[in-house]
C-alpha cells in the first residue's frame, strides 16, 4: 500500500478549482455591473461594484475548499464539474453578504486591511454629502450591497444547472426583480444624499424600485411558469412598467398630501427622509428662487415640524408639481391600458389587468 501523499500535495489539488471559482466570481460581478449600468448609468455604481469586487476577491476561500472536498469525497473527478465551481462561487457571494452585514452589526471599521463597506460608503463624497448622518447613509448602502451579493449568489448557483425551461425563465424574472429593486433602492438613497434628482432620474428610480418589483416582474414570473411566448411577455412588460410607475407616483402624492387616517402613515415622512421623488423634482424644476430655498433647506431634515411640512406642501402646489404628477399618472395609466389593446389574452385576464391598473393608479392608501 502506497503511503498517503504529503498534506501540501493533497491540498494543492484545490488550486485549479479555486482559480475557476475566482474566474466565475469576476465574470459574474462584471456581467451584473454591465446589466446594472444598462438600467441606469450612474457613477455611483463604480463605488458600489468596486466594493462588491473587493468583498469577493480576497479571503481564504474556506467554503469553496470544502465544496471541492465534498465533491471528491463522493468520488467526483479531480477536475470538478462546472456546477461545483458555480456552487463554490455562490457560497463566496453568500459569505460576502454575511461579512458586510456583520460589519454593520459589529460597527467594525476595518476588514482585510481596508475600511469596511459601510465606512467606505459613508466617506465617499462622490456619492453626495447632503445627509447629515453619514454613518446611517453608509450603513444603508452597505446593507444593499449585501442584499445584491446574496441575490447574485442565487443566480450563480443556478448557472450550474439546466433545469426545466419554464422554471429557468421564471427564476430569471424573479432574480431580475430582486436585482432591480436593490439597484433602485441604492440609487434612491444616493439621490437623497445628493439632493437634486431630475424628473427623468426620479422616474428611472420609480421604474426600478417599484414598477418592475411590484407589477412587471411578478407578471413575467407567472407568465413564464405558464409557458408564455415572447409576444405575451412584451405586452405584460409594457403594461407592467407603466402601471407600476403610476403606482409609485400615486404613492408619492399620498406621502405628501394623503390623509394619515386612511394611509396609516403620517404626512411628511418622505420629506424628512429627503426622498427625491418625481413630485419634488418637478417642483424644483419649476420653482422660484424662494421656493427652491425653502425646499432645499427643509427637505431631508429629520426635525421637520408641522409648519415646515406645510411650507413644503405649499411649494409643491404653487409650482404645479402635484398637477404634473397627476398628469403623469394619467399618461402612464393610459399607456399601460393601451398595451393590452389587441393583445391575445384570455378575457378574464384582460379584464382583471384593466381593473388592477385603475386600482393601482387611483388608490388612497
Amino acid at each position: 500500500m502506497q503511503p498517503p501523499p504529503p498534506e501540501s500535495d493533497v491540498l494543492d489539488a484545490t488550486a485549479p478549482f479555486l482559480a475557476a471559482v475566482a474566474t466565475k466570481l469576476d465574470a459574474a460581478v462584471a456581467e451584473l455591473e454591465d446589466e446594472t449600468r444598462s438600467l441606469a448609468d450612474d457613477p455611483a455604481f463604480t463605488v458600489f461594484f468596486d466594493e462588491l469586487r473587493a468583498m469577493v476577491s480576497g479571503g481564504k476561500r474556506v467554503r469553496p475548499t470544502f465544496v471541492y472536498w465534498g465533491w471528491r469525497a463522493a468520488h467526483g473527478p479531480l477536475l470538478a464539474a462546472e456546477r461545483t465551481v458555480c456552487a463554490g462561487a455562490a457560497l463566496e457571494l453568500t459569505h460576502a453578504c454575511a461579512l458586510v452585514h456583520d460589519d454593520i452589526m459589529d460597527a467594525s471599521p476595518m476588514r482585510r486591511g481596508r475600511p469596511t463597506a459601510h465606512v467606505r460608503f459613508a466617506s465617499d463624497t462622490t456619492l453626495g454629502d447632503a445627509t447629515e448622518d453619514t454613518a446611517h447613509f453608509g450603513e444603508a448602502a452597505a446593507l444593499l450591497l449585501g442584499d445584491l451579493a446574496l441575490t447574485l449568489a442565487d443566480r450563480v448557483f443556478a448557472d450550474g444547472f439546466a433545469p426545466d425551461p419554464a422554471w429557468q425563465r421564471a427564476f430569471a424574472a424573479f432574480n431580475a426583480m430582486r436585482i432591480e429593486v436593490t439597484v433602485g433602492q441604492y440609487l434612491d438613497i444616493v439621490e437623497g444624499n445628493r439632493r437634486g434628482a431630475l424628473p427623468d432620474t426620479a422616474l428611472a428610480i420609480a421604474s426600478l424600485k417599484t414598477a418592475r418589483y411590484t407589477v412587471e416582474r411578478p407578471l413575467l414570473v407567472g407568465s413564464a411558469l405558464a409557458g408564455s411566448d415572447a409576444t405575451t411577455d412584451d405586452v405584460l412588460t409594457a403594461y407592467g412598467r407603466h402601471v407600476g410607475i403610476a403606482f409609485q407616483l400615486r404613492d408619492d402624492l399620498l406621502g405628501a398630501f394623503g390623509d394619515p387616517a386612511v394611509t396609516g402613515k403620517p404626512i411628511g415622512v418622505d420629506f424628512r427622509e429627503g426622498k427625491q421623488t418625481y413630485l419634488l423634482a418637478k417642483a424644483v424644476e419649476a420653482g422660484t428662487a424662494e421656493q427652491l430655498r425653502d425646499l432645499r433647506s427643509l427637505v431631508g431634515r429629520h426635525d421637520l415640524d408641522d409648519a415646515s411640512v406645510e411650507t413644503i406642501q405649499r411649494a409643491l402646489r404653487e409650482t404645479g408639481a402635484d398637477v404634473l404628477c397627476e398628469e403623469e399618472i394619467e399618461k402612464r395609466l393610459a399607456d399601460g391600458l393601451a398595451a393590452l389593446e389587441g393583445a391575445d389574452l384570455p378575457g378574464d385576464a384582460a379584464t382583471a389587468l384593466r381593473l388592477l391598473a385603475a386600482r393601482m393608479a387611483y388608490r388612497d392608501t
